[in-house]
């Protein structure tokens, strides 16, 4: 059967979406998920251990959110203008692309003022989408001191349905503790739930831990709005896969061992450069690759991921990973035993 997108709804109670941190991150609940037998397990996920052994390999996402969110005064009006931060497009002309609100307030040519004593002044010079813009900002100083005063002024860019400002707590707890390389607009929650101990714990077990990078962009959150899934455009996302990651998980793939992708953007990162050897190759470029049922999964044989809204396209390569009926008897259970979702919610393992 061809799914669609209905396929891929169901009512996700409310009191459901935890919307701070755990105290301890690694003290989440998780639901581990049998592919093969259907069984169903409710774990905590300091027990994630006990599914691993020595050589057996989780790829992390090692992206480092930026504080893409910035609060400005439009010229002459003063009227307040929320800017996210979506994307880079010239490191030497200043230019990014974002998505602004209110957006029909912004016309092309206007500037736009940020900071108490205008520490930073953009110019709007296109119009993108109905929402989004690009804008050039007029920042003479050098890249460094630039990026330091973006840094500044903006906020941890918390999901939407977290309707509260961001504060301190969120600038350590919407980072994941092994984040390197900033570019990401979303934070890689699967994750959120390592700690420090629980990473250290994996190594002396011999689990290899290496790292990828994907700069987590807005599309992955971009609503479905085709019934026909095969017509669903999604954002490019940049990657970088370097020699030694390839190594280690071809090394695991001839050794039959465990390869858990640790969350939805590491499996789009693997899936993309893959040889007619079905092994992994060294990549640096931009993916738009959207994963749905039915895909077959050529590099990880595992996969750690939160809990997703109805009619995501993270949902989706879920139910392509781990099969359409099982994840969404797995979804059924977890709303009836009170599973948090989203971004500080509680975790899936399926393998």
């Amino acid at each position: 059967m061809k799914l669609k997108l209905s396929h891929f709804d169901f009512k996700l109670p409310e009191e459901l979406l935890r919307t701070d941190p755990l105290e301890n991150r690694d003290e989440s609940r998780m639901m581990v998920v049998h592919r093969n037998t259907g069984e169903i397990e409710h774990r905590k996920f300091k027990d994630i251990l006990e599914y691993f052994t020595e050589d057996d390999v989780m790829v992390l996402n090692n992206t480092k959110v930026i504080p893409a969110r910035l609060y400005g005064n439009k010229e002459k009006t003063g009227a307040k203008i929320e800017v996210f931060l979506m994307r880079e497009l010239n490191k030497e002309s200043r230019l990014w692309d974002v998505l602004v609100d209110p957006a029909r307030k912004i016309r092309i040519g206007n500037k736009l003022y940020f900071g108490e004593n205008d520490e930073l002044i953009a110019e709007v010079i296109d119009n993108t989408t109905s929402r989004g813009r690009t804008l050039r900002f007029l920042h003479d100083a050098p890249y460094d001191e630039f990026k330091k005063t973006i840094e500044k002024l903006g906020q941890t860019p918390l999901p939407k349905y977290i309707k509260r400002e961001p504060n301190i707590e969120d600038e350590e707890k919407y980072q994941t503790v092994y984040a390197k390389h900033k570019g990401a607009v979303a934070a890689p929650t699967a994750g959120l739930h390592f700690s420090k101990i629980v990473l250290k714990r994996l190594e002396i077990l011999g689990v290899s831990l290496p790292e990828i990078t994907l700069h987590i962009g807005l599309g992955t959150f971009r609503p479905v709005e085709v019934e026909d899934l095969s017509k669903h455009k999604m954002d490019s996302e940049e990657i970088f896969i370097n020699d030694s990651v390839t190594s280690v998980v071809n090394q695991a793939i001839n050794n039959k061992k465990r390869i858990c992708a640790i969350g939805t953007t590491t499996m789009r990162a693997l899936e993309t450069p893959v040889s007619s050897y079905k092994t992994l190759k060294p990549f640096q470029g931009w993916t738009n690759k959207f994963i749905f049922p039915p895909h077959e999964f050529q590099i990880a044989n595992s996969l750690l991921t939160n809990f997703h809204s109805p009619k995501s396209t993270v949902l989706m390569m879920v139910s392509a990973f781990g099969g359409h009926d099982l994840i969404m008897k797995a979804y059924k259970e977890a709303i009836k035993e009170k599973y948090n979702f989203l971004s500080y919610g509680d975790c899936m393992l399926i393998i």
